[in-house]
């Protein structure tokens, strides 16, 4: 018996199928490849995947409890053209929100110019005073970016907001590549991938680069806020694959502005810090006194130039999503450049009278809190009750800086395995940028994330939701296999009679 697929018809961009039984030219040969196995042993090799992540401690804090992070055997594609355009983009991006922020805490120049009000700058809730004048060495205050991509409706890939601050899931990208190729190895020999495992190394190189000037060999840190982070996984991945130390804030002291690390061997200087630890929480000079997590006077001697601190103080007023809204508008004024990645169509809310006309119809529109995370506090708006409606048109009207409103996107969809069947689910795409103040590198590929439940459109880890792994392919070439009749098949004619084809013959697409 083959595989039973479920119909989809939310009407969103299909990543796989352009047409009932017609795969796009990219996953002709993933789809020939997965046709040869059986249902039970494609089910098997799901489920040796999820062990493989329980083995290693692959895990995301969900709903307060340690869990698995979910990794669904169908790989997304994406072609060498297509992220070449992306890649540019997202650099394109970085680039210009360096600028802004160094700006912002610095001349000020886009708010003479009148490009943003600098209310809307101050009154984010990331702004940071302290971070004016601390800055790295090297002049980079995003050293790593996770920008979330979405594809609408017609293939477009737009841009839904930024990450600059402390963005969080890459260990994953590294962990599901190597999961898919110890469990699938097969899925990959019709395909060349770009590889992942340069991650690393890329960060490192980056934070060294950071350093104060003068250190020849300068000592690099992770800074986790402890074992009940969510992500504390990832802190503890990388700062093994860099090769260097994970600390807490109790295991730093600041002494004559210099940051010393203590060890078996006593005090050892450090001079890159790579946060990951809020601002709130990052010195209790600073910020919040009650912090137990940071690290006393780390601020002062990052204002001394004596460490650096990856990524910068403040940087989360670019992650703000008003200050989204303005992005285009950086791109044009620091780079001279029309951007290459759209925004996702989105509305200011201090506007009094977009303000009211979105008020008026809150079930046509998603509406987000500006300083929102993990997918918590949006309202999307065609799927909301009354109540839920209510509730958003209430605080909207008390504090319209605190929310925008978007277009609904119909996130594009994937085929992904739930139980025995193979079902179309919506996903969104994180790719990661390292900027070593050289080059921005952005990584091949990046985080898919899936949402799980049928229909559901939040994808966020923290939300329940999944992963995939995503393939960068530089060679389309190889032909694809079929074992079973000792000839290569053409996919089209193979999936024209899904009655015949066991695996993904019988996938509907949803346009």
């Amino acid at each position: 018996m083959g595989m039973v697929f479920e119909e989809d018809a939310s009407g969103a961009w299909n990543e796989m199928f352009s047409a009932p039984g017609t795969p796009r030219p990219i996953y002709e040969r993933l789809i020939a490849e997965l046709d040869r196995y059986p249902t039970s042993e494609l089910r098997q090799r799901s489920e040796q995947l999820s062990r493989t992540f329980s083995d290693r401690g692959v895990t995301f804090a969900y709903s307060g409890n340690e869990r698995p992070f979910p990794l669904d055997l169908v790989p997304r594609l994406l072609g060498a053209l297509e992220w070449d355009l992306l890649a540019r983009g997202i650099a394109q991006r970085v680039h210009a929100l360096e600028a802004f922020l160094h700006d912002t805490y610095g001349e000020g120049r886009i708010f003479a110019e009148g490009l943003i009000p600098r209310s809307v700058v101050t009154s984010s809730p990331h702004f940071c005073r302290a971070a004016t004048d601390v800055d790295t060495p090297n002049g980079v205050r995003i050293a790593v970016s996770g920008i979330d991509l979405v594809r609408d409706e017609q293939g477009n890939f737009r841009v839904l907001e930024d990450n600059v601050r402390i963005p969080s899931g890459v260990s994953y990208v590294i962990e599901n590549r190597r999961a898919m190729t110890q469990t699938f190895p097969a899925l990959f020999s019709d395909h060349r991938v770009h590889p992942v495992d340069a991650y690393p190394s890329r960060l490192f190189t980056a934070l060294r680069a950071a350093a104060p000037g003068g250190v020849a060999d300068p000592v690099v840190v992770v800074l986790s806020p402890g074992v009940h982070n969510a992500a504390y996984f990832e802190h503890v991945l990388l700062a093994r694959m860099m090769g260097v130390e994970l600390v807490e804030g109790r295991d730093l002291l600041c002494r004559s502005n210099h940051v010393f690390m203590r060890t078996t061997n006593g005090e050892c200087a450090v001079h890159v810090i790579y946060r990951r630890v809020e601002d709130d929480w990052l010195d209790p000079l600073q910020f919040r006194p009650d912090s137990v997590i940071g690290v006393a006077g780390l601020v002062n001697c990052a204002r001394a130039g004596n460490v650096a601190i990856s990524n910068g103080l403040g940087n989360g007023v670019a992650d703000d999503k008003l200050v989204y809204t303005y992005v285009p508008s950086f791109i044009r004024f620091y780079l001279g450049e029309e951007p290459l990645l759209d925004n996702v169509e989105t509305f200011r809310l201090e506007d009094s009278e977009v303000r009211a006309e979105v008020v008026a119809h809150l079930a046509n529109y998603v509406i987000k809190p500006v300083d929102g995370s993990g997918g918590h506090g949006i309202v999307i708006g065609p799927q909301a009750n009354d109540a839920m409606l209510a509730t958003a048109r209430h605080a909207i009207i008390e504090s319209p800086r605190n929310w925008i409103a978007q277009r609904p996107v119909a996130l594009s969809t994937h085929p992904t395995f739930v139980g025995d069947i193979v079902s179309s689910r919506h996903i969104d795409l994180r790719p990661f940028a390292v900027n070593d103040g050289r080059e921005i590198w952005v990584l091949p590929g990046g985080l898919t994330r899936v949402a799980m439940g049928a229909g559901e459109l939040v994808v966020n880890s923290s939300r329940g939701g999944g992963s995939k792994d995503t393939w960068v392919l530089n060679d389309q070439s190889t032909a694809p296999r079929d074992s079973r009749f000792g000839t290569t098949p053409n996919p089209r004619t193979a999936l024209a009679n899904p009655r015949q084809n066991s695996g993904f013959a019988a996938l509907e697409a949803d346009q």
